[in-house]
Protein backbone atom coordinates (compact mmCIF):
# COMPACT_ATOMS: atom_id res chain seq x y z
CA UNK A 1 0.00 0.00 0.00
CA UNK A 2 1.25 3.46 -0.88
CA UNK A 3 0.39 6.62 0.99
CA UNK A 4 0.07 9.92 -0.82
CA UNK A 5 3.30 11.95 -0.76
CA UNK A 6 1.69 15.26 -1.68
CA UNK A 7 -1.82 16.63 -1.51
CA UNK A 8 -2.09 16.15 -5.28
CA UNK A 9 -1.05 12.47 -5.14
CA UNK A 10 -3.44 9.61 -5.76
CA UNK A 11 -4.89 7.83 -2.76
CA UNK A 12 -5.04 4.04 -2.80
CA UNK A 13 -8.81 4.19 -3.35
CA UNK A 14 -8.43 6.57 -6.30
CA UNK A 15 -5.72 4.36 -7.81
CA UNK A 16 -8.12 1.42 -7.75
CA UNK A 17 -10.48 3.37 -10.01
CA UNK A 18 -7.75 4.60 -12.34
CA UNK A 19 -5.54 1.52 -12.69
CA UNK A 20 -7.97 -0.62 -14.77
CA UNK A 21 -8.40 2.07 -17.45
CA UNK A 22 -4.69 2.81 -17.94
CA UNK A 23 -2.76 1.27 -20.86
CA UNK A 24 -1.15 -2.07 -20.11
CA UNK A 25 2.70 -2.11 -20.11
CA UNK A 26 4.50 -3.81 -22.97
CA UNK A 27 5.49 -7.41 -22.28
CA UNK A 28 8.91 -6.97 -23.89
CA UNK A 29 11.69 -4.43 -23.53
CA UNK A 30 12.89 -2.50 -20.52
CA UNK A 31 11.01 -2.71 -17.20
CA UNK A 32 7.94 -0.44 -17.32
CA UNK A 33 7.84 2.85 -15.46
CA UNK A 34 5.52 2.89 -12.44
CA UNK A 35 2.46 4.61 -13.93
CA UNK A 36 1.12 5.54 -10.52
CA UNK A 37 4.25 7.59 -9.87
CA UNK A 38 3.98 9.14 -13.33
CA UNK A 39 0.35 10.16 -12.77
CA UNK A 40 1.28 11.54 -9.34
CA UNK A 41 4.01 13.63 -10.98
CA UNK A 42 1.69 14.98 -13.68
CA UNK A 43 -0.98 15.79 -11.08
CA UNK A 44 1.74 17.61 -9.11
CA UNK A 45 2.56 19.70 -12.19
CA UNK A 46 -1.06 20.61 -12.96
CA UNK A 47 -1.93 21.37 -9.34
CA UNK A 48 1.23 23.28 -8.44
CA UNK A 49 1.83 24.95 -11.80
CA UNK A 50 5.54 24.13 -11.83
CA UNK A 51 7.75 23.58 -14.90
CA UNK A 52 8.49 19.94 -15.73
CA UNK A 53 12.15 20.36 -14.81
CA UNK A 54 11.21 21.36 -11.26
CA UNK A 55 9.64 18.02 -10.35
CA UNK A 56 10.94 16.88 -6.93
CA UNK A 57 13.43 14.04 -6.73
CA UNK A 58 10.85 11.61 -5.33
CA UNK A 59 9.19 11.32 -8.74
CA UNK A 60 10.51 9.56 -11.86
CA UNK A 61 12.92 11.68 -13.96
CA UNK A 62 11.11 14.68 -15.46
CA UNK A 63 12.12 13.57 -18.96
CA UNK A 64 10.29 10.26 -18.41
CA UNK A 65 7.18 11.97 -17.04
CA UNK A 66 7.10 14.57 -19.81
CA UNK A 67 7.66 11.90 -22.44
CA UNK A 68 4.59 9.96 -21.28
CA UNK A 69 2.56 13.19 -21.09
CA UNK A 70 3.46 13.97 -24.72
CA UNK A 71 2.85 10.44 -25.95
CA UNK A 72 -0.57 10.22 -24.30
CA UNK A 73 -1.41 13.69 -25.60
CA UNK A 74 -0.55 12.59 -29.14
CA UNK A 75 -2.67 9.44 -28.72
CA UNK A 76 -5.64 11.42 -27.26
CA UNK A 77 -5.38 9.27 -24.15
CA UNK A 78 -5.97 12.14 -21.71
CA UNK A 79 -9.33 12.82 -23.31
CA UNK A 80 -10.15 9.10 -23.23
CA UNK A 81 -9.25 8.82 -19.52
CA UNK A 82 -11.42 11.85 -18.77
CA UNK A 83 -14.29 10.18 -20.64
CA UNK A 84 -13.89 6.89 -18.76
CA UNK A 85 -13.85 8.61 -15.36
CA UNK A 86 -16.82 10.80 -16.28
CA UNK A 87 -18.86 7.69 -17.04
CA UNK A 88 -17.92 6.22 -13.64
CA UNK A 89 -18.96 9.43 -11.86
CA UNK A 90 -22.24 9.61 -13.76
CA UNK A 91 -23.04 6.00 -12.87
CA UNK A 92 -22.13 6.71 -9.25
CA UNK A 93 -24.60 9.62 -9.30
CA UNK A 94 -27.36 7.47 -10.78
CA UNK A 95 -27.09 9.06 -14.24
CA UNK A 96 -27.05 7.44 -17.65
CA UNK A 97 -23.59 7.10 -19.16
CA UNK A 98 -24.46 9.66 -21.85
CA UNK A 99 -26.11 13.02 -21.11
CA UNK A 100 -29.22 14.36 -22.81
CA UNK A 101 -28.41 17.99 -21.92
CA UNK A 102 -25.19 20.00 -21.78
CA UNK A 103 -23.90 23.52 -21.17
CA UNK A 104 -21.49 25.38 -23.44
CA UNK A 105 -19.33 28.41 -22.61
CA UNK A 106 -15.81 29.83 -22.88
CA UNK A 107 -13.16 31.09 -20.46
CA UNK A 108 -10.41 33.53 -21.48
CA UNK A 109 -7.07 33.31 -19.65
CA UNK A 110 -3.91 35.35 -19.96
CA UNK A 111 -0.93 33.92 -21.77
CA UNK A 112 2.37 33.48 -19.94
CA UNK A 113 4.43 34.55 -22.95
CA UNK A 114 5.22 31.04 -24.17
CA UNK A 115 5.43 31.98 -27.85
CA UNK A 116 2.50 29.86 -29.03
CA UNK A 117 -0.61 31.17 -30.84
CA UNK A 118 -2.53 33.78 -28.79
CA UNK A 119 -5.08 36.53 -29.43
CA UNK A 120 -6.73 39.50 -27.74
CA UNK A 121 -10.22 39.17 -26.24
CA UNK A 122 -11.43 42.78 -26.45
CA UNK A 123 -14.50 42.12 -24.29
CA UNK A 124 -12.46 40.68 -21.42
CA UNK A 125 -9.34 42.77 -22.19
CA UNK A 126 -7.23 39.64 -22.07
CA UNK A 127 -4.32 38.70 -24.32
CA UNK A 128 -4.04 34.95 -24.31
CA UNK A 129 -6.22 31.98 -25.10
CA UNK A 130 -9.82 30.95 -24.77
CA UNK A 131 -11.05 27.59 -23.45
CA UNK A 132 -14.30 26.49 -25.04
CA UNK A 133 -15.94 23.86 -22.81
CA UNK A 134 -18.94 21.60 -23.13
CA UNK A 135 -20.03 20.08 -19.81
CA UNK A 136 -22.86 17.84 -18.63
CA UNK A 137 -25.32 18.85 -15.92
CA UNK A 138 -22.87 17.65 -13.25
CA UNK A 139 -20.24 20.04 -14.59
CA UNK A 140 -18.07 17.25 -16.01
CA UNK A 141 -16.22 18.03 -19.23
CA UNK A 142 -17.51 16.42 -22.43
CA UNK A 143 -15.13 18.29 -24.71
CA UNK A 144 -12.67 21.17 -24.79
CA UNK A 145 -11.13 23.22 -27.55
CA UNK A 146 -8.49 25.87 -26.85
CA UNK A 147 -8.09 28.76 -29.31
CA UNK A 148 -6.48 32.20 -29.42
CA UNK A 149 -8.55 34.54 -27.25
CA UNK A 150 -9.87 36.54 -30.22
CA UNK A 151 -11.84 33.53 -31.48
CA UNK A 152 -15.59 34.17 -31.27
CA UNK A 153 -17.80 32.13 -28.95
CA UNK A 154 -19.73 30.73 -31.91
CA UNK A 155 -16.62 29.60 -33.80
CA UNK A 156 -15.21 27.98 -30.67
CA UNK A 157 -18.52 26.29 -29.97
CA UNK A 158 -18.63 24.84 -33.47
CA UNK A 159 -15.12 23.45 -33.00
CA UNK A 160 -16.13 21.70 -29.76
CA UNK A 161 -19.34 20.29 -31.22
CA UNK A 162 -17.55 18.98 -34.31
CA UNK A 163 -15.40 16.86 -31.99
CA UNK A 164 -18.12 15.41 -29.79
CA UNK A 165 -21.46 15.23 -31.62
CA UNK A 166 -20.55 11.97 -33.35
CA UNK A 167 -20.55 10.08 -30.03
CA UNK A 168 -22.98 12.20 -27.95
CA UNK A 169 -25.88 10.46 -29.61
CA UNK A 170 -28.47 11.22 -26.90
CA UNK A 171 -27.76 14.95 -26.60
CA UNK A 172 -31.03 16.85 -27.09
CA UNK A 173 -30.63 20.21 -25.29
CA UNK A 174 -27.75 22.69 -25.30
CA UNK A 175 -27.73 25.65 -22.89
CA UNK A 176 -25.68 28.68 -23.93
CA UNK A 177 -25.44 32.32 -22.85
CA UNK A 178 -26.11 35.52 -24.77
CA UNK A 179 -22.78 35.33 -26.59
CA UNK A 180 -24.21 32.55 -28.74
CA UNK A 181 -27.43 34.38 -29.65
CA UNK A 182 -28.47 34.34 -33.30
CA UNK A 183 -30.18 32.10 -35.79
CA UNK A 184 -26.95 31.32 -37.64
CA UNK A 185 -25.49 29.28 -34.77
CA UNK A 186 -28.80 27.59 -33.95
CA UNK A 187 -29.26 26.67 -37.63
CA UNK A 188 -25.70 25.34 -37.79
CA UNK A 189 -26.42 23.07 -34.81
CA UNK A 190 -29.76 21.97 -36.26
CA UNK A 191 -28.10 21.06 -39.56
CA UNK A 192 -25.81 18.65 -37.72
CA UNK A 193 -28.25 17.29 -35.16
CA UNK A 194 -31.89 17.86 -36.06
CA UNK A 195 -33.17 16.99 -32.59
CA UNK A 196 -30.65 19.12 -30.68
CA UNK A 197 -32.24 22.34 -29.41
CA UNK A 198 -30.21 25.42 -28.45
CA UNK A 199 -31.58 27.37 -25.48
CA UNK A 200 -30.08 30.79 -24.76
CA UNK A 201 -30.04 31.77 -21.07
CA UNK A 202 -29.85 35.57 -20.96
CA UNK A 203 -29.12 37.94 -18.11
CA UNK A 204 -31.95 40.41 -17.48
CA UNK A 205 -31.02 44.06 -18.03
CA UNK A 206 -33.19 44.91 -15.02
CA UNK A 207 -30.94 42.95 -12.67
CA UNK A 208 -27.75 44.64 -11.50
CA UNK A 209 -24.75 42.97 -9.90
CA UNK A 210 -24.19 39.25 -9.48
CA UNK A 211 -27.03 36.89 -10.36
CA UNK A 212 -26.97 33.11 -10.64
CA UNK A 213 -28.51 32.19 -13.99
CA UNK A 214 -30.41 28.91 -14.33
CA UNK A 215 -28.11 26.11 -15.57
CA UNK A 216 -25.33 28.63 -16.26
CA UNK A 217 -23.85 28.16 -12.78
CA UNK A 218 -22.94 24.58 -13.69
CA UNK A 219 -20.23 25.53 -16.16
CA UNK A 220 -19.13 28.55 -14.12
CA UNK A 221 -18.45 26.12 -11.28
CA UNK A 222 -16.38 23.96 -13.65
CA UNK A 223 -14.29 26.98 -14.63
CA UNK A 224 -13.75 27.59 -10.92
CA UNK A 225 -12.63 23.99 -10.41
CA UNK A 226 -10.07 24.36 -13.19
CA UNK A 227 -8.65 27.55 -11.71
CA UNK A 228 -7.87 25.68 -8.49
CA UNK A 229 -5.05 24.15 -10.57
CA UNK A 230 -2.22 26.64 -10.87
CA UNK A 231 -1.12 25.34 -14.26
CA UNK A 232 -4.49 26.56 -15.59
CA UNK A 233 -4.66 29.97 -13.89
CA UNK A 234 -2.71 31.23 -16.91
CA UNK A 235 -1.96 29.51 -20.19
CA UNK A 236 1.66 28.38 -19.90
CA UNK A 237 1.61 25.99 -22.85
CA UNK A 238 3.42 26.52 -26.13
CA UNK A 239 1.04 24.22 -28.00
CA UNK A 240 -2.75 24.18 -28.13
CA UNK A 241 -2.76 20.40 -27.69
CA UNK A 242 -0.92 20.68 -24.35
CA UNK A 243 -3.34 23.37 -23.16
CA UNK A 244 -6.26 21.05 -23.91
CA UNK A 245 -4.54 18.05 -22.32
CA UNK A 246 -4.08 19.86 -19.01
CA UNK A 247 -7.81 20.61 -18.85
CA UNK A 248 -8.53 16.88 -19.17
CA UNK A 249 -5.85 16.07 -16.57
CA UNK A 250 -7.33 18.55 -14.09
CA UNK A 251 -10.76 17.02 -14.65
CA UNK A 252 -9.31 13.57 -13.98
CA UNK A 253 -8.22 14.78 -10.53
CA UNK A 254 -11.63 16.32 -9.88
CA UNK A 255 -13.51 13.19 -10.90
CA UNK A 256 -11.25 10.84 -8.94
CA UNK A 257 -11.86 12.95 -5.85
CA UNK A 258 -15.59 12.53 -6.40
CA UNK A 259 -15.24 8.78 -6.69
CA UNK A 260 -12.96 8.26 -3.66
Amino acid sequence: MKNAIYGSSLTDAQWEYLKPILPKPAKRGRPPTDLRQVIDAIFYVVKGGIPWRYLPAGFPPWQTVYGIFRRWKRDHRWAALNDALRILVRKDQGKRTQPTAAVLDSQSVKSAGHGGPVGYDAGKRIKGRKRHLLVDTLGLVLGVVVTPADTTERDGAKAVLRRVLAWLIWLRLLWVDGGYTGTAFANWVKARRRRLAVQVVKRSDAVRGFKVLPRRWVIERTFGWLLHHRRLVRDYEQTISSAEAFVYIAMMRIQLRRLA
